[in-house]
């Protein structure tokens, strides 16, 4: 179940970045730098947003 999930969250982490990034954190440090990478740049955010959801 729990690959479900990270596919899932990978997924609307290449779609929409902060979304992907506040569903697995909430409105923590680790959002607010995926908003901020992702309006400076589509593909940093993207970037970012993959690697802090599958950081465990």
């Amino acid at each position: 179940m729990g690959e479900t999930a990270t596919c899932v969250d990978i997924l609307l982490a290449i779609i929409l970045p902060p979304l992907g990034v506040f569903l697995k954190y909430g409105c923590k440090i680790e959002f607010w730098i995926c908003l901020l990478l992702t309006i400076l740049g589509y593909i940093p955010g993207i970037i970012y947003a993959i690697w802090i959801i599958t950081k465990n």
